[in-house]
Protein backbone atom coordinates (compact mmCIF):
# COMPACT_ATOMS: atom_id res chain seq x y z
CA UNK A 1 0.00 0.00 0.00
CA UNK A 2 1.65 3.53 -1.13
CA UNK A 3 1.55 6.15 1.65
CA UNK A 4 -0.94 9.08 0.82
CA UNK A 5 1.72 11.73 -0.28
CA UNK A 6 2.63 9.10 -3.63
CA UNK A 7 -0.60 9.24 -5.89
CA UNK A 8 -1.80 7.97 -9.15
CA UNK A 9 -3.42 10.98 -11.12
CA UNK A 10 -6.46 10.47 -12.91
CA UNK A 11 -9.66 12.49 -13.61
CA UNK A 12 -11.30 11.94 -10.19
CA UNK A 13 -8.62 13.54 -8.62
CA UNK A 14 -5.85 15.66 -10.32
CA UNK A 15 -7.87 18.85 -8.91
CA UNK A 16 -7.90 18.24 -5.32
CA UNK A 17 -4.25 17.14 -5.84
CA UNK A 18 -3.46 19.82 -7.46
CA UNK A 19 -5.34 22.19 -4.73
CA UNK A 20 -3.47 20.02 -2.23
CA UNK A 21 -0.21 22.47 -3.50
CA UNK A 22 -1.46 25.50 -1.34
CA UNK A 23 -0.78 23.39 1.21
CA UNK A 24 2.63 21.40 0.35
CA UNK A 25 4.33 20.79 -3.36
CA UNK A 26 3.17 18.24 -5.50
CA UNK A 27 5.29 17.18 -8.24
CA UNK A 28 4.15 15.44 -11.13
CA UNK A 29 6.04 12.93 -12.78
CA UNK A 30 4.61 12.78 -16.57
CA UNK A 31 5.47 9.12 -17.95
CA UNK A 32 3.90 6.55 -19.99
CA UNK A 33 4.73 2.64 -20.59
CA UNK A 34 6.23 2.74 -23.71
CA UNK A 35 8.69 4.85 -22.84
CA UNK A 36 11.13 3.52 -20.47
CA UNK A 37 13.26 6.18 -19.24
CA UNK A 38 10.29 7.58 -17.89
CA UNK A 39 8.85 4.32 -16.18
CA UNK A 40 12.49 3.41 -14.99
CA UNK A 41 12.88 7.03 -12.84
CA UNK A 42 9.33 6.12 -11.00
CA UNK A 43 10.97 3.65 -7.83
CA UNK A 44 13.36 5.75 -7.26
CA UNK A 45 11.10 8.99 -7.17
CA UNK A 46 9.00 7.34 -5.05
CA UNK A 47 11.68 6.24 -2.50
CA UNK A 48 12.65 9.85 -2.71
CA UNK A 49 9.46 10.81 -1.77
CA UNK A 50 9.71 8.61 1.66
CA UNK A 51 12.69 10.23 2.55
CA UNK A 52 10.81 13.29 2.93
CA UNK A 53 8.26 11.79 4.72
CA UNK A 54 5.28 14.02 3.03
CA UNK A 55 7.17 16.89 2.56
CA UNK A 56 5.75 17.20 -1.03
CA UNK A 57 3.45 14.96 -2.80
CA UNK A 58 4.72 12.58 -5.99
CA UNK A 59 1.83 12.47 -8.27
CA UNK A 60 2.36 9.86 -11.18
CA UNK A 61 0.69 10.52 -14.13
CA UNK A 62 -0.02 7.92 -17.02
CA UNK A 63 -0.36 9.57 -19.72
CA UNK A 64 -1.51 7.00 -21.95
CA UNK A 65 -4.07 5.88 -19.72
CA UNK A 66 -5.06 9.96 -18.68
CA UNK A 67 -4.25 11.76 -22.39
CA UNK A 68 -7.13 14.43 -21.50
CA UNK A 69 -5.48 15.50 -18.62
CA UNK A 70 -1.97 15.16 -19.99
CA UNK A 71 -3.56 17.32 -23.24
CA UNK A 72 -4.36 20.30 -20.49
CA UNK A 73 -1.03 20.61 -18.91
CA UNK A 74 0.74 20.91 -22.52
CA UNK A 75 2.71 17.81 -22.41
CA UNK A 76 5.12 17.68 -25.33
CA UNK A 77 8.00 15.10 -24.30
CA UNK A 78 8.32 12.19 -21.88
CA UNK A 79 9.02 12.31 -18.91
CA UNK A 80 8.62 15.29 -17.96
CA UNK A 81 8.42 16.79 -14.21
CA UNK A 82 6.51 19.81 -12.90
CA UNK A 83 6.61 21.09 -9.36
CA UNK A 84 3.89 22.84 -8.33
CA UNK A 85 2.93 24.75 -5.48
CA UNK A 86 0.27 27.38 -4.31
CA UNK A 87 -1.18 26.03 -7.00
CA UNK A 88 1.02 27.60 -10.09
CA UNK A 89 4.17 25.72 -11.72
CA UNK A 90 7.51 27.06 -10.06
CA UNK A 91 9.77 24.74 -11.71
CA UNK A 92 10.32 21.50 -14.05
CA UNK A 93 12.60 18.99 -15.70
CA UNK A 94 11.92 18.25 -18.95
CA UNK A 95 13.46 14.99 -20.69
CA UNK A 96 15.26 11.79 -18.98
CA UNK A 97 16.51 13.21 -15.98
CA UNK A 98 18.57 11.81 -13.11
CA UNK A 99 17.25 11.10 -9.66
CA UNK A 100 20.19 13.59 -8.16
CA UNK A 101 19.04 16.13 -10.89
CA UNK A 102 16.03 15.98 -9.46
CA UNK A 103 16.81 16.15 -6.26
CA UNK A 104 18.73 19.11 -6.65
CA UNK A 105 15.47 20.71 -8.08
CA UNK A 106 13.56 19.88 -5.40
CA UNK A 107 15.96 20.83 -2.63
CA UNK A 108 15.66 24.79 -3.81
CA UNK A 109 11.55 24.49 -2.50
CA UNK A 110 11.83 22.12 0.10
CA UNK A 111 12.74 22.24 3.58
CA UNK A 112 16.35 20.06 3.95
CA UNK A 113 16.50 17.19 5.80
CA UNK A 114 18.29 18.65 8.82
CA UNK A 115 14.96 21.03 9.08
CA UNK A 116 12.53 17.82 8.25
CA UNK A 117 14.29 15.58 11.16
CA UNK A 118 14.38 18.53 13.17
CA UNK A 119 10.50 18.92 13.24
CA UNK A 120 9.82 15.44 13.65
CA UNK A 121 11.90 15.86 16.97
CA UNK A 122 10.19 19.20 17.60
CA UNK A 123 6.68 17.05 16.97
CA UNK A 124 8.00 14.24 19.13
CA UNK A 125 8.74 16.12 22.11
CA UNK A 126 5.57 17.99 21.97
CA UNK A 127 4.27 14.87 22.48
CA UNK A 128 6.12 13.78 25.04
CA UNK A 129 8.30 11.43 23.45
CA UNK A 130 11.36 12.51 24.46
CA UNK A 131 13.70 9.86 24.43
CA UNK A 132 12.72 9.46 20.86
CA UNK A 133 12.98 12.86 19.67
CA UNK A 134 16.13 13.17 21.40
CA UNK A 135 16.90 10.14 19.28
CA UNK A 136 16.14 12.32 16.03
CA UNK A 137 18.30 14.97 17.29
CA UNK A 138 21.00 12.61 17.28
CA UNK A 139 20.54 12.53 13.50
CA UNK A 140 20.97 15.73 12.43
CA UNK A 141 24.03 17.48 10.91
CA UNK A 142 26.84 18.83 13.07
CA UNK A 143 26.57 22.03 11.79
CA UNK A 144 22.76 22.36 12.06
CA UNK A 145 23.17 20.89 15.99
CA UNK A 146 24.87 24.25 16.43
CA UNK A 147 21.46 25.96 15.89
CA UNK A 148 20.97 28.02 19.07
CA UNK A 149 17.34 26.92 18.40
CA UNK A 150 18.34 23.30 17.84
CA UNK A 151 20.42 23.17 20.98
CA UNK A 152 17.56 24.22 23.70
CA UNK A 153 14.63 21.45 22.03
CA UNK A 154 17.68 19.33 22.54
CA UNK A 155 18.34 20.19 26.49
CA UNK A 156 14.69 20.27 26.92
CA UNK A 157 14.85 16.53 25.83
CA UNK A 158 17.95 15.94 28.03
CA UNK A 159 16.10 17.10 31.02
CA UNK A 160 13.18 15.25 30.49
CA UNK A 161 15.44 11.69 30.40
CA UNK A 162 17.42 12.82 33.30
CA UNK A 163 20.69 13.39 31.38
CA UNK A 164 21.29 16.99 32.77
CA UNK A 165 24.61 17.32 32.67
CA UNK A 166 24.69 16.95 28.78
CA UNK A 167 21.73 19.81 29.11
CA UNK A 168 23.77 21.80 31.30
CA UNK A 169 26.65 22.10 28.72
CA UNK A 170 24.11 22.92 26.24
CA UNK A 171 22.68 25.64 27.79
CA UNK A 172 25.99 27.11 28.71
CA UNK A 173 26.00 27.87 24.95
CA UNK A 174 22.58 29.52 24.30
CA UNK A 175 23.60 32.80 22.78
CA UNK A 176 21.87 35.95 24.85
CA UNK A 177 19.81 37.29 22.01
CA UNK A 178 18.11 32.94 22.24
CA UNK A 179 17.80 33.45 26.63
CA UNK A 180 14.22 34.35 26.19
CA UNK A 181 11.48 32.60 28.55
CA UNK A 182 11.79 28.83 27.55
CA UNK A 183 15.40 29.21 27.90
CA UNK A 184 14.79 30.53 31.60
CA UNK A 185 12.03 27.75 32.17
CA UNK A 186 15.01 24.91 31.05
CA UNK A 187 17.61 26.96 33.37
CA UNK A 188 14.75 26.46 36.45
CA UNK A 189 14.44 22.73 35.31
CA UNK A 190 18.28 22.52 35.81
CA UNK A 191 18.75 24.49 39.02
CA UNK A 192 15.86 22.72 40.74
CA UNK A 193 18.32 19.39 39.67
CA UNK A 194 20.74 20.95 41.24
CA UNK A 195 19.36 21.84 44.27
CA UNK A 196 18.11 18.31 45.04
CA UNK A 197 20.84 16.39 43.85
CA UNK A 198 22.46 16.78 47.20
CA UNK A 199 19.84 16.57 49.63
CA UNK A 200 20.21 16.43 53.59
CA UNK A 201 18.95 12.35 53.06
CA UNK A 202 21.37 11.92 50.21
CA UNK A 203 24.13 13.17 52.21
CA UNK A 204 23.32 11.21 55.21
CA UNK A 205 23.34 7.84 53.15
CA UNK A 206 26.21 8.85 51.47
CA UNK A 207 28.13 8.97 55.11
CA UNK A 208 26.20 5.48 55.92
CA UNK A 209 27.57 3.90 52.81
CA UNK A 210 31.48 4.92 53.26
CA UNK A 211 31.59 4.02 56.64
CA UNK A 212 29.59 0.41 55.75
CA UNK A 213 30.59 -0.33 51.95
CA UNK A 214 29.31 -3.79 51.99
CA UNK A 215 25.68 -2.98 53.16
CA UNK A 216 23.41 -3.29 50.29
CA UNK A 217 20.80 -2.27 52.05
CA UNK A 218 22.00 1.48 52.26
CA UNK A 219 22.97 1.13 48.64
CA UNK A 220 19.74 0.41 47.15
CA UNK A 221 18.50 3.39 49.67
CA UNK A 222 21.10 5.75 48.69
CA UNK A 223 20.07 4.59 45.16
CA UNK A 224 16.91 5.03 45.25
CA UNK A 225 17.60 9.05 46.26
CA UNK A 226 19.76 9.33 43.39
CA UNK A 227 16.92 8.32 40.83
CA UNK A 228 14.42 10.22 42.57
CA UNK A 229 16.46 13.44 42.07
CA UNK A 230 17.75 12.41 38.44
CA UNK A 231 21.25 10.74 39.11
CA UNK A 232 20.15 7.90 37.45
CA UNK A 233 23.10 6.96 36.54
CA UNK A 234 24.91 7.32 39.47
CA UNK A 235 22.26 5.20 40.69
CA UNK A 236 22.52 2.63 38.17
CA UNK A 237 26.54 2.72 38.35
CA UNK A 238 25.97 2.24 42.37
CA UNK A 239 23.92 -0.91 42.00
CA UNK A 240 26.30 -2.63 39.33
CA UNK A 241 29.11 -2.67 41.77
CA UNK A 242 26.93 -4.71 43.52
CA UNK A 243 25.86 -6.79 41.12
CA UNK A 244 29.15 -7.76 39.60
CA UNK A 245 30.08 -9.46 43.26
CA UNK A 246 27.03 -11.09 43.40
CA UNK A 247 23.73 -10.94 40.80
CA UNK A 248 21.23 -12.39 43.87
CA UNK A 249 22.40 -10.02 46.10
CA UNK A 250 20.01 -8.91 48.83
CA UNK A 251 17.79 -11.96 47.60
CA UNK A 252 17.96 -10.34 43.72
CA UNK A 253 16.14 -6.77 45.43
CA UNK A 254 19.47 -4.97 43.96
CA UNK A 255 18.88 -6.69 40.53
CA UNK A 256 15.13 -5.35 40.87
CA UNK A 257 15.57 -2.27 41.83
CA UNK A 258 18.60 -1.76 39.17
CA UNK A 259 16.00 -3.00 36.31
CA UNK A 260 13.28 -0.68 37.69
CA UNK A 261 15.22 2.42 37.06
CA UNK A 262 16.30 0.82 33.51
CA UNK A 263 12.74 0.43 33.01
CA UNK A 264 11.72 4.05 34.31
CA UNK A 265 14.52 5.53 31.81
CA UNK A 266 13.33 3.92 28.81
CA UNK A 267 14.20 1.94 25.64
CA UNK A 268 15.77 4.96 24.10
CA UNK A 269 17.57 6.13 26.78
CA UNK A 270 22.19 5.96 26.45
CA UNK A 271 22.36 5.64 29.47
CA UNK A 272 19.69 3.06 29.74
CA UNK A 273 21.47 1.43 26.78
CA UNK A 274 24.77 1.03 28.41
CA UNK A 275 23.61 -1.02 32.07
CA UNK A 276 21.39 -2.86 30.03
CA UNK A 277 23.99 -4.12 27.97
CA UNK A 278 26.21 -4.81 30.89
CA UNK A 279 23.19 -6.65 32.49
CA UNK A 280 23.01 -8.77 29.71
CA UNK A 281 26.81 -9.91 29.58
CA UNK A 282 26.60 -10.96 32.99
CA UNK A 283 23.35 -12.95 32.42
CA UNK A 284 24.80 -14.88 28.52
Amino acid sequence: MQPEFIVELNEQNFRPVLESSMEKPVLIHFWAPAVPESSDVIPQLQTLAQQYAGAFTLALLNCEQEQMIAGQFGVQALPTIALFSNGQPVDGLGGPQTIEAISEMLTKHLPSQDELTFSAAHTKMKEGFHAEALALLEGISEEFSNKAEVKLIKADCLLETQLFEAAKALLENIPLEYQDNYYKGLIAKLELHEQAKDSPEIQALEAKLNAEPDNANVACELALQYNQTGRSEEALELLWGYLMKDLNALDGEVKKSFMDILTALGQGNPVAGKYRRQLYSLLY
